[in-house]
């Protein structure tokens, strides 16, 4: 069975990619193929602000348990 990459191992890797397929391509702007690689890499970034930003409010926060 396969195992998960974490966000940021998945961030790397599609970042990665698209630089690899940014240099190899004539035309980056109209390959739907590296938009789609784009794409999927701004929804892994922004699932990573969010974790990040649901982290920092938590450790704000106060306890409600008393």
């Amino acid at each position: 069975m396969a195992t998960n990459r974490t966000l940021e191992e998945d961030k790397g890797v599609l970042e990665k990619q698209v630089k690899e397929r940014r240099a190899a391509s004539q035309n980056p702007e109209g390959e739907k193929n590296l938009r789609r690689l784009r794409k999927r890499l701004k929804r892994v970034q922004r699932k990573i602000r969010s974790k990040a930003a649901r982290i920092a409010k938590a450790a704000k926060a106060p306890s409600k348990a008393a």
